[in-house]
């Protein structure tokens, strides 16, 4: 089950394009017939080279476009860094780096340097990417998309070399940094149209999704408690846990963290800490358990969540209900002990995933996930007031950052549980657009957030450490999904979700740390 390719099991809920399970694209799936170069490994097949070489096949042109998006964007997070140390400084000269006379940190020259090395590594990538797009079967757009990043490539560098030799008061402040976003995002744009264009369809969207009935065979049977009292006490306490969908915590605790670290630095006290994680864990606690309630007789539908202990019958919905008051209260409370703003994004967040999310969002629009990742954001601002009483600009980047790796976190489990949407009657991306749609914003959402965490570095202290880990960890989340394009299984789809909260909850402890300690 966990290997099946997304378009080999039959949905009895819509038609849908057809289409046999694959490892890889079927020949002229694409309309060109030079993009089937990669078969099935049991078929003796001649490999197709449609690129100069060394590129040679449309799989590695797209590893090439990956892998020069990745260097433009450790550019940029170098270039922060660089900036926010005032290590451009430590270079008088260009294209060579000579410190001036005076006495120079060394730590400064090091970042500096790492930066003109970084520029020309991905300078020689843009350089052979171009090349490969104008000489190989690349789309139109793809070629447009390449050669205008590289030309705006050509123009940073100057402007680097401009502020170099110059000084920064000679060029607009954030000018080169602004244009490094820029080329990045076409180089971004050009990968996504490259790995639909190879690897996606026109339309494999499932048409009109019916909502199974209840009643069918997905539907469980109620469950009854056992006899024993002991066993009886145990089963219904984790029956309520689970309703707190305690999966969520350990990551929106660490957004709160991350905020409060951010806001407090090493002045961060144990009370606050203890206060602001207590009152989220609530707040999730109660936004979970009125999920449960609201959205019960969905689960039955769905395999994935038709054990629940609502949609069994477990835990009476009275009692639920009363539960999650109880724990809306007990967090607004909790909260209360440090301010009033403080308790009110509480609040906020716990109406905004249960009524909003879960019964306007969800159920009525594909953009569901994208809107709802507000949620997700929330914690982020909750610790920030929990310090401060008030919304900080740095509070908000991070919130952004969690608001865009949203939907790039979640349209993998919406891949992979595609069916079983469609079954609960959900507009999900991959149901309503399709597999190839969903797959080109994960791309999208992905490099948004990505620019997200160069922002973050841009208005606050962070520093090397930080640049290090989203370098390395977003590197491996974009890997995942480029590797998704051309795999499209369900253990495709987890590994890039996993990868995506590999990747964040990297981001937040190091944000943590770097606060904190550093």
């Amino acid at each position: 089950m966990a290997n099946r390719s997304f378009g080999g099991t039959p949905n009895p809920f819509g038609s849908r394009s057809s289409r046999p399970g694959r490892r890889g694209l079927e020949p002229g799936k694409s309309g060109n017939p030079k993009y089937a170069e990669w078969k099935d490994p049991d078929e003796n097949s001649v490999t197709a080279e449609s690129f100069p070489r060394p590129i040679d096949t449309q799989r590695r042109f797209s590893g090439l476009l990956a892998a020069t998006a990745l260097g433009v964007y450790l550019l940029l997070i170098v270039g922060a860094t660089t900036s926010l140390a005032d290590a451009g400084s430590a270079c008088s000269t260009w294209p060579a780096c000579h410190p001036p006379a005076d006495p120079l940190n060394q730590t400064e020259l090091a970042i500096a340097w790492g930066h003109r090395l970084a520029a020309a590594v991905v300078g020689g990538l843009f350089a052979a990417t171009a090349v490969a797009a104008t000489l190989g079967d690349a789309s139109s757009r793809v070629r447009a998309a390449v050669l205008a990043g590289a030309g705006l490539y050509v123009v940073q560098v100057g402007i680097g070399a401009a502020t170099a030799t110059l000084g920064p008061a000679a060029i607009a402040p954030g000018l080169h940094l602004g244009l490094g976003v820029v080329v990045f995002t076409t180089i971004v744009l050009a990968l996504a149209w490259d790995l639909e264009f190879a690897t996606g369809e026109d339309d494999d969207a499932i048409d009109a999704p019916e909502p199974e009935p209840l009643g069918s065979e997905a539907t469980p049977a109620p469950r009854s408690l056992p006899s024993g009292g002991l066993e009886r006490a145990r089963l219904t306490a984790f029956a309520y846990f689970k309703m707190m969908k305690p999966r969520l915590m350990w990551l929106l605790c660490l957004v709160a963290a991350a905020g409060m670290a951010l806001a407090a630095g090493p002045d961060l006290t144990p009370g606050v800490i203890v206060a602001t994680l207590g009152g989220g864990v609530l707040a999730i606690g109660a936004s979970g358990t009125f999920n449960h309630v609201l959205e019960r007789d969905v689960d039955q539908r769905m395999s994935r969540t038709a054990d629940r202990p609502l949609a069994t019958e477990l835990i009476p919905v009275r009692n639920a209900m009363a539960f999650g008051v109880l724990l809306t209260v007990a967090s607004v409370g909790v909260f209360l002990t440090i301010n009033a703003l403080a308790a009110a994004l509480g609040l906020a967040a716990i109406l905004f995933y249960s009524v909003v999310y879960t019964l306007l969002l969800k159920p009525n629009t594909v953009q569901n996930t994208v809107i709802g990742g507000l949620a997700g954001a929330l914690p982020a601002l909750i610790g920030w007031a929990a310090v401060t009483n008030e919304i900080g600009l740095p509070a908000l980047a991070l919130a952004g950052v969690i608001f865009l790796w949203t939907p790039a976190h979640f349209y993998n489990l919406a891949l992979a549980y595609r069916d079983d949407y469609a079954r609960g009657g959900f507009p999900m991306m991959p149901v309503v657009r399709g597999e190839t749609e969903t797959r080109k914003h994960i791309v999208y959402y992905l490099a948004a957030t990505l620019v997200a965490t160069v922002g973050l570095a841009w208005i606050t202290d962070l520093g090397a450490l930080y640049a290090a880990t989203v370098a390395i960890f977003g590197g491996i989340f974009l890997w995942t999904a480029v590797v998704l394009h051309f795999e499209q299984t369900e253990s495709a789809a987890f590994r890039s979700f996993h990868a995506s909260n590999a990747f964040l909850g990297a981001v937040l402890v190091v944000i943590v740390v770097d606060a904190l300690v550093l």
